[in-house]
C-alpha cells in the first residue's frame, strides 16, 4: 500500500514539489515533502477501504454486467449520435487541421 501511495505520489502529485503557493514551502525539503503527501494517501486509502462496503464476487458481477455495461454502451451510443450529428458544425476546423 505505501509502495502505491509513493508511486501515486511521485507520478500524479507533484512528488517532492511544495504543493500550492506556501510561503514557507520551500523552507521545508522536497523528501519532507513526499513524506506528507505519501502518508496522507495511505490515510486516505486504509480510510476508504474501511468505510465503503466489500461486496461479494456475484455482486460485482452483477454490478458490472446489469449496470456499468449497459451506462456505458448508452453513453457510447449517445456520444456517437452526437459526433455523427454535429460533425460539420464542430468538428470541422478540426478536421481541416489534421489533413
Amino acid at each position: 500500500m505505501l509502495a502505491i501511495a509513493t508511486f501515486t505520489v511521485l507520478l500524479f502529485f507533484g512528488g517532492w514539489l511544495y504543493p500550492f503557493t506556501l510561503f514557507f514551502g520551500a523552507l521545508v525539503p522536497g523528501f519532507v515533502w513526499t513524506g506528507i503527501k505519501v502518508a496522507v494517501l495511505a490515510f486516505l486509502f486504509v480510510w476508504v477501504r474501511s468505510v465503503l462496503p466489500r461486496y461479494r464476487y456475484d455482486q460485482l458481477m452483477y454490478l458490472g454486467w446489469k449496470s456499468f455495461l449497459p451506462l456505458s454502451l448508452g453513453f457510447l451510443i449517445l456520444v456517437s449520435g452526437f459526433v455523427f450529428i454535429n460533425d460539420s458544425f464542430i468538428f470541422g476546423s478540426f478536421v481541416v487541421l489534421l489533413k
